[in-house]
């Protein structure tokens, strides 16, 4: 019996050991998984029991992610040599300033001393904490954009916002969606059928995007059912220090893995929970470049811990090794940092740098492994890089860069339709270069796609990427917009065949696209113009009038509806438009020449020569506006 009891006894130890040497996972019963049934109820109700964590969460990065735009939470230079931006691309200046208590953005125009273009702005939100930039946010009637400035805290200098160089600017018209505010910011109340309007908006990221839910954690603690944390497992509320070093992994990188977010079928941006596999909601790509080590996105922080070797042996290291996310690093002992790395690593024996050396930077590994470098995407900031590594060796000559694809980094075999919608992202959002559709077209045949029908929407999105629109026409002869389901498929079949001028097929893809999605105002705006084109200006005016109830700075509308009296030879109201919409955006060459024709119909001869010379800058070979300004001068 006694031997039979050993036997049992070891057998059970063993067990035991190959799980917890096999297995880089903590045991199931040790996972805190969120409650499907479990509500928000906001960060203030958690400062009602944890108030000092609160206090310190609401001084980090996250905690300072969003706020209003007032002079306590900017931390901007407002003297008057630093606070102007000039894009000499599209030439505008921008000038930030207070009026009051409001944020205000100045764009103008000079022609010599003379301003030729004025447009004012009032800032709503400002995103991010000061530690490396003051972006700016506008809100209309609940649709947000981005404002085309942003501070450098780091340089302590105004510029262009990442992504508006180089002629890129869209000046006010960046829509802030869904993907970027739920990495910016808490959960916000979308308007369903949009694509950027919001009812409400959170300021600052809080503790359920951590923690998720927190209405059955709460409801236990007023009935008094309160846990010893340090003894058990507290279930009514994720603690993602319970569970699996990966799942913590997934829980940062859901932000700090900036990439090409791809969404599952059926999945939002605001459905990833705390304890859930990131690849359950969403795949993200990063894009693979030869020298990769030397190239780094500034969120993407997760990406580059998993280069590191301390990440690939360990295989136990997540995010919370190191950083304690209720503490903002500028107030966490650099100290702190080094004795993570001295849990691993004997400096005596494991750092092989010169003692001189390491006395100057004073025994730091994070100063020589993990340098502050400059990142791809934004300038202007140098943030920690945390590809932890030997120091690198300085560059003897420029490499030619090369594009090597796209890697997901929290699915090791996403399917094929998944990687051809990443290459589709790409193309769109970063880089349009043919290959790239190359590539999409490639998976989406692995994936069994019917390339030769008009049934698949990746595949006619990616016809509609190159522009044949002759091929969405061809596929879709035979199909019925009310049986396109998704609005942007049904937008880009009703696009192409606008660009076909079969203006009623046009008219009834995209009013199926407005249907699916009645507040994506672009939508809208197409409808309206093709209805114009169709010559059903009556249901042409209604919507184009509904986008500027929507928006009243919605350029388009404006020129839409200039057009469209010109037709009716409703002059004064088409001066109106044509000139509300020249003052948000001055260079519409069509719309200056149609100023132009509604100035010479009312008789303003004295008014259309400045018109035609404003044209005239925008394209000087232009043989319309030539003719017409010959024709002005036999007057």
């Amino acid at each position: 019996m006694r031997k039979a009891i050993i036997a049992i006894w070891f057998v059970g130890v063993c067990i035991a050991f190959l799980f917890r040497c096999g297995s880089k996972e903590e045991p199931n019963k040790y996972q805190a998984i969120h409650n499907p049934k479990a509500e928000y109820v906001g960060m203030q109700t958690c400062q009602q029991c944890h108030a000092s964590i609160y206090e310190s969460f609401m001084k980090t990065g996250m905690g300072q992610s969003w706020g209003l735009a007032n002079r306590q939470k900017s931390a901007a230079d407002f003297s008057t040599a630093k606070a102007l931006v000039y894009d000499s691309v599209k030439d505008f200046f921008y000038r930030p300033y207070w009026e009051g208590d409001s944020l205000c953005i100045y764009e103008y125009r000079l022609l010599g001393k003379d301003t030729v273009h004025r447009r004012k702005e009032k800032v709503s939100y400002i995103v991010g904490s000061g530690q490396h930039t003051n972006s700016h946010i506008i809100n209309t009637n609940g649709y947000l954009h981005q404002a085309p400035i942003t501070f450098y805290t780091q340089k302590g200098r105004w510029d262009l916002a990442p992504g508006f160089e180089k002629g890129l600017s869209s000046r006010f018209d960046r829509k802030i969606e869904m993907e970027c505010i739920t990495c910016h910011n808490g959960y916000p109340e979308f308007v369903a059928g949009s694509l950027n309007k919001y009812k409400q908006i959170q300021l600052g990221i809080d503790c359920e995007r951590c923690h998720g839910p927190g209405s059955l954690h709460v409801a236990a603690k007023q009935k008094g059912d309160i846990i010893d944390t340090a003894k058990a497992i507290d279930y009514t509320i994720v603690n993602p220090k319970k569970i699996s070093t990966e799942k913590q992994n997934n829980l940062c990188q859901r932000c700090h893995l900036q990439g090409i977010a791809v969404l599952n079928d059926g999945k939002q941006f605001t459905d990833f929970m705390p304890s859930d596999d990131l690849q359950s909601t969403m795949n993200v790509f990063m894009p693979l470049y030869s020298g990769s080590d030397k190239h780094m996105i500034m969120a993407s922080h997760v990406e580059r811990m998993k280069m590191s070797t301390c990440y690939i042996n360990s295989g136990k290291m997540s995010c919370i090794t190191c950083h304690n996310p209720h503490v903002s690093v500028k107030y966490t002992p650099q100290q702190h940092f080094i004795a993570v790395c001295k849990d691993c690593h004997n400096q005596q024996n494991d750092c092989k740098e010169l003692p001189r050396v390491r006395a100057a930077q004073q025994d730091n590994c994070i100063t020589c492994h993990m340098p502050k470098n400059g990142s791809i995407d934004i300038p202007h900031v140098a943030v920690t890089d945390h590809f932890i590594r030997r120091r690198p060796l300085a560059e003897t000559k420029k490499e030619l860069v090369r594009f090597l694809g796209l890697k997901c980094y929290n699915n090791p075999n996403p399917d094929a339709r998944t990687r051809a919608r990443a290459y589709l992202e790409f193309y769109e959002r970063y880089e349009p270069k043919s290959i790239f559709l190359d590539s999409a077209r490639y998976y989406l045949q692995e994936a069994g796609v019917d390339t030769t029908s008009g049934n698949d929407g990746d595949w006619l999105r990616t016809l509609f990427l190159r522009e044949d629109y002759v091929g969405i026409v061809q596929r879709t002869q035979q199909t019925e917009a009310k049986d396109i389901k998704n609005a942007w498929t049904a937008y880009r079949v009703g696009e192409a065949y606008s660009k076909q001028a079969q203006w009623a097929r046009s008219v009834a893809f995209l009013e199926q696209a407005v249907r699916l999605q009645p507040l994506a105002l672009d939508f809208q705006q197409k409808l309206g113009d093709a209805l114009l084109d169709n010559h059903q200006m009556e249901a042409a005016q209604k919507v184009l009038q509904f986008v500027l109830r929507e928006n009243n700075k919605y350029t388009a509308a404006y020129s839409s509806l200039g057009y469209l009296h010109m037709q009716l030879g409703h002059w004064t109201q088409a001066a109106y438009y044509l000139q509300q919409s020249l003052l948000l955006n001055p260079d519409q060459l069509q719309g200056l020449i149609n100023l132009a024709v509604v100035y010479h119909q009312q008789g303003q001869q004295q008014a259309i020569q400045p018109i035609l010379y404003k044209a005239l800058q925008l394209d000087k070979n232009n043989a319309q506006l030539q003719a017409m300004l010959n024709d002005l001068q036999g007057y």
